[in-house]
């Protein structure tokens, strides 16, 4: 492979960021397969990691994870986007450690600590902001993501404002910038209970069929345009388009949360209709990525990244797509509500949407950073490995919770004759689709071991061959 060098060296912060998204990630799925193993040997690991504290952390590490690949991703993407070094490469390592130390302590007060001692001891009585799902960080902690969130912001966009603004850095800031936003509903918990879940939807929805699903598709244009060489003002139009129907279905469509929690009707229609369009920009995507990759001007060498960029186009629009709009509508919705149905979507959809983006990013980027175009083409067929892997094993975990979910629905929810089944008996009932999920999360993670052991190898024979250097000199690649 040719050697390479960073056009800004800056762009060296995001190996960092990546790094420890990559560690926090390996976390999450064995929390994950804590979890499943707990479905069904129900007192595994009992009292020392409770089934609620392991999903908690299960829950968080991937909300984590993520944001630190976003990131990485940004302090990757904007110097070379605005043609410019990064405004402060030592703010950036500054806030990559004050987040990964904040992050760090918090698991650890998950696994250390009981939960109501944790709110007591993090001043939970003083604003009370603890024990909704997804939310559930101490005091201490969200103040902290949110110092760390508006000095990465202030670092990214005086980076953009001193340098060339494009359609990748514009739309990447307005998610950016959103996400931050969105995450102040979280220190708000109002006594009223419908209340508090529509603010609840305001941070998780409008995060992960809003402003993600703009940073997602300034990451993929990104990638695209890096490894096909196609015009950046045809993937910029694509771009406009399925961002402009992101907002639109995804704004209106934080409805479909809305049905049963004590609001209007006419969220019934309102969400039930502009959830069925949600499916429209991931189907936009994926002709989108196909398109760019069958127009391209050349042969990337970094095959690997090609791969999950058109990965995360397809995958997308099957797990948050399809499997969205199978549950959307209000008079289904109203059986499948909270079912393993959902946990179905939710576990496609986010490995489609973002887990392969950023994993695209780090494909694409990584090699760069460590002074070569691509990776050997032996690295680059253990990537290829892992996608494949990792994919079949999602799929199995998700056919395995979709057949969990339709059955959980027939007994305990639409019983055939008599009284439904209760929720612990038609626990017992799913067991054998719990232990699919099982096979199917070691599979992940085969897959994901596979992924990391990629960086550790090297050159094929056929590979180490010297490559020439201007001026005549030679270099080994």
């Amino acid at each position: 492979m040719q050697p390479a060098t960073l056009k800004y060296q800056s762009q060296s912060v995001a190996k960092l960021y990546f790094i420890a998204a990559l560690g926090l990630f390996t976390g999450q799925i064995l929390f994950g397969l804590t979890l499943g193993l707990q479905y069904v040997i129900g007192d595994l690991m009992f009292p020392a990691i409770p089934f609620n504290i392991a999903r908690m952390v299960h829950t968080n590490l991937l909300i984590v994870w993520l944001l630190f690949g976003f990131m990485g991703a940004a302090y990757y993407m904007v110097p070379e986007e605005s043609e410019t070094e990064l405004w402060s490469p030592l703010f950036a390592k500054i806030l990559f450690w004050i987040f990964l130390a904040a992050g760090a302590a918090t698991i650890l007060g998950y696994l250390l600590v009981p939960y109501a001692t944790l709110a007591q001891m993090t001043g939970n009585d003083l604003l009370a902001t603890m024990g909704r799902e997804f939310l559930e960080q101490p005091l201490p902690t969200k103040v902290g993501i949110v110092v760390v969130a508006l000095g990465f912001l202030f670092n990214i966009s005086m980076t953009v404002l001193k340098g060339r603004k494009t359609a990748i850095t514009l739309v990447l800031l307005l998610g950016l910038w959103g996400l931050a936003l969105l995450f102040l509903f979280s220190f708000v918990n109002p006594s009223n209970l419908v209340r508090d879940k529509m603010y609840w939807w305001f941070v998780v929805h409008l995060w992960v069929e809003g402003t993600w699903e703009l940073i997602m598709a300034s990451l993929l244009a990104f990638v695209l345009i890096k490894t096909t060489g196609v015009d950046r003002e045809v993937i910029d139009k694509w771009m406009y388009m399925i961002v402009a129907f992101a907002l639109i279905s995804g704004i209106l469509g934080t409805g479909h949360h809305f049905y049963f929690i004590g609001l209007p009707g006419y969220w019934h229609w309102v969400g039930g209709v502009f959830s069925a369009l949600e499916p429209i920009p991931f189907f936009m995507m994926t002709l989108f990525a196909f398109n760019m990759v069958q127009r391209r001007r050349r042969e990337h060498p970094n095959q690997a990244a090609v791969l999950w960029a058109v990965g995360t186009a397809v995958i997308a629009f099957l797990g948050a797509g399809v499997w969205g709009f199978i549950h959307t509508l209000s008079w289904v919705n109203y059986y499948t509500h909270g079912s393993q149905v959902t946990a179905a979507h939710g576990h496609l959809a986010f490995y489609g949407a973002y887990v392969l983006v950023v994993l695209a990013l780090i494909s694409y980027s990584m090699p760069l950073m460590r002074g070569r175009e691509a990776n050997p083409m032996r690295a680059q067929r253990a990537e290829m490995w892992s996608f494949w892997i990792m994919s079949i094993g999602m799929a199995v975990m998700v056919l395995a919770l979709s057949g969990a979910g339709i059955l959980q629905v027939w007994l305990q929810r639409m019983p055939a004759s008599g009284a439904a089944m209760s929720f612990m008996a038609t626990q017992d009932q799913l067991a054998f689709f719990y232990w699919v999920r099982v096979a199917g999360g070691v599979m992940f993670l085969i897959g994901l071991l596979t992924y990391l052991s990629s960086f550790f190898i090297g050159p094929a024979a056929d590979e180490q061959e010297v490559a020439a250097i201007p001026g005549g000199r030679t270099q080994r690649a």
